[in-house]
């Protein structure tokens, strides 16, 4: 079974419709399809496919959110010889005719009529399209585009090619090959550039079978599909390792809906980037803000029993008997509904996947002290997602564990991590100049600065070409510095400064969500995001979380000066890439001028920025923003 179709074919041959394949929540209520009708949905879409054209070598683009169909077409893509191309499902009009005619797709399966209408929009500037596949029909009705046609309509003329051609599918799947390029997952840069990266069924299996020599999966076990689909990590995981084990995919029915849909599924196993863990302890804090005076002394107890536990097994110390039992009747009052709440109770083990940083320390530290088996992990697209991850019994906050079975990881001269596997990429599709620049001798240069510690461990340092020095000669990673401030409820971003600088300081963007919710508890009312950012209450709650996590970083790299952004970063603007990774250099140029200001006295700045509006509209705005400078301890108030 060398790939994924073919894998698909013998789980529905070996459980037909006795086990589940996926679940998908829809109007409020899960919805599950058993690896039968999943192999038969395939197999249609395929048919229909190979009915309008579709040939070895061929690119289907995929266009929408996490459904069952989208999924579908990446097999039926692969089950004829051709390559799914996922896509974002926010991209801009002009991003999405970029990387249709770069990747020279020849079928776009576009979920919704808003999907539908960017591809209209940008039709002419792709030579290579011949057909416009849709699967929501809402809103469809007066549309007579002869490149358009239903996704039900396909998988019909896929069953009339059956009557005619039988075997056809089976055949097809049968001629797949292991070195066949299953996917094409256009990651993005720190520039911004858009690059897709070519991984086989080899790759990707190849890294499936080092990753469950860690932490084995069963076909019982439970797995969430929620990452965007255009991210690798959720072909990786809904796909390959599923396909593989044969698990359980659940798909909630929106992204917001992900914490309630936790508590109804209660994976047994949960992969996300920091940013998912950083919110899910932001849903206790708030929690726990608003609970009675009882409540919140119990919790207070209990959880600093549990962390001082934790330090002791990170130490290798064994807790006394006394913690033991008491650490018991703290998961029974306290733990336990935590884990229940927020749906992780049942997890074997979760893993906080590298996403241009690590999860914080201290958020690490309390879901360990929690009892979730909480690891970090290591990788990038393309070494096939995952290279290093910590080890039952061996996990250390500050690292990212160990290389995988099969996987060799090496520092260069110059202390770049460098990855040798047979998972690491065919290449970057039409980009020869990347693919050589991205290899070296073998090995793949990740890009990232990193040191192994005496026990084995990998730390990665920050991106090689973050990593400076300040005007003293004191080294400085801005990555170490981000980590700790994000860590604060309300801190959603941090870009560290200080190059040849005096000092360190930072540009804040606030989670505007949690710190309007302190605002109102505060008697603050109900305040506008531009509000907040000027309100000096909450430029005093900001300052006393930058002073808190300096506390907790060396002298040198302290933070002395920093401003909070008026308005939050997304996935997709300038200053993120769409996995979710500051630009920092798109960050430094495009706030160079306040930047500048930090290093001076001013108290005041003005902020001048332009913003793309999601019709293409362009437009410049002028904001005054405070410097504000941090105090020492003993120091009161804000300076500026």
């Amino acid at each position: 079974m060398d790939t994924l179709p073919k894998l698909l074919l013998a789980n529905a041959q070996k459980w037909g419709h006795r086990r589940p394949a996926i679940r998908e929540k829809e109007y409020g209520i899960w919805q599950t399809q058993s690896w039968a009708a999943y192999a038969e949905n395939v197999r249609d879409l395929a048919l229909g496919l190979a009915a309008l054209g579709f040939q070895r070598g061929d690119k289907l683009a995929i266009m929408g959110v996490n459904r069952p169909e989208m999924y579908w077409a990446m097999l039926a893509a692969q089950s004829l010889g051709g390559v799914p191309v996922p896509l974002f499902h926010d991209a801009l009009p002009a991003e999405v005719q970029h990387l249709l005619d770069h990747c020279e797709a020849k079928i776009v399966l576009a979920e919704t009529q808003e999907q539908v209408d960017k591809v209209l929009a940008v039709r002419e500037g792709l030579p290579k399209l011949e057909r416009l596949i849709y699967d929501d029909p809402r809103g469809m009705r007066k549309y007579t585009d002869p490149i358009l046609i239903a996704l039900a309509k396909v998988q019909e003329m896929g069953r009339q090619f059956r009557e005619q051609q039988p075997h056809y599918f089976e055949q097809q799947v049968e001629a797949t090959r292991p070195d066949d390029v299953a996917i094409i997952s256009y990651r993005y840069d720190m520039a911004g550039v858009a690059r897709g990266v070519m991984l086989t069924h080899r790759n990707l299996l190849a890294n499936v079978e080092n990753v469950l020599q860690v932490d084995a999966l069963r076909p019982n076990d439970e797995l969430m599909a929620f990452l965007p689909i255009a991210w690798l990590d959720d072909t990786f995981w809904s796909l390959a390792v599923a396909l593989k084990v044969g698990c359980t995919i659940n798909i909630p029915e929106e992204p917001d809906t992900l914490p309630r849909d936790l508590r109804e599924i209660g994976p047994t196993s949960l992969v996300a980037p920091p940013r998912v863990w950083e919110n899910l302890l932001a849903i206790i804090r708030v929690r726990v803000e608003d609970a009675d005076i009882v409540k919140k002394s119990l919790y207070n107890y209990f959880l600093g029993l549990a962390q001082r536990m934790e330090e002791q097994r990170s130490a290798g110390r064994s807790p006394s008997l006394l913690q033991s039992l008491l650490y018991k009747i703290g998961d029974f009052l306290v733990y336990a509904p935590i884990k229940d709440h927020l749906g992780i109770r049942r997890l074997r083990f979760a893993y906080s996947g590298y996403a241009g940083g690590l999860l914080a320390p201290e958020i690490f530290s309390y879901f360990r002290a929690l009892g979730v088996n909480l690891k970090q992990s290591y990788g990038l697209p393309e070494a096939a997602t995952i290279v290093t991850v910590h080890r039952d019994g061996d996990v250390r906050s500050d690292t990212v564990g160990k290389p995988l079975p099969g996987v060799e990881v090496t520092i260069s001269p110059e202390g770049e991590v460098l990855v040798r596997s047979e998972g690491v990429f065919q290449g970057y599709y039409r980009d020869p100049e990347a693919t050589a620049a991205a290899r070296s001798d073998g090995w793949l240069r990740t890009g990232d600065a990193g040191e192994f510690t005496e026990a084995g461990h990998l730390f990665i340092l920050d991106r090689l070409a973050h990593v400076a020095k300040l005007a003293d000669g004191s080294t400085f990673a801005p990555l170490w510095v981000e980590s700790r401030l994000k860590y604060s409820p309300y801190i959603r971003e941090a870009v560290a400064v200080g190059a040849g600088r005096p000092h360190v300081a930072a540009l804040i963007v606030i989670d505007s969500e949690n710190v309007a919710r302190w605002a109102e508890r505060q008697g603050l009312g109900h305040l506008a995001p531009e509000e907040l950012v000027r309100h000096e209450a909450v430029q005093r709650l900001v300052h006393e979380e930058v002073r808190r996590v300096n506390q907790g970083l060396a002298a040198s790299t302290r933070v002395q000066r920093f401003v909070i952004l008026p308005r939050d970063w997304r996935p997709g603007d300038e200053e993120v890439t769409r996995s979710g990774q500051v630009r920092r250099d798109v960050v430094l140029k495009k706030y160079a001028s306040l930047i500048e200001a930090l290093y001076t006295d001013a108290t005041s700045a003005e902020l001048v920025t332009s913003v793309t509006y999601e019709d293409g509209r362009k437009a410049e705005l002028r904001t005054q923003v405070s410097l504000i400078t941090v105090q020492a301890p003993e120091e009161i108030g804000v300076a500026g």
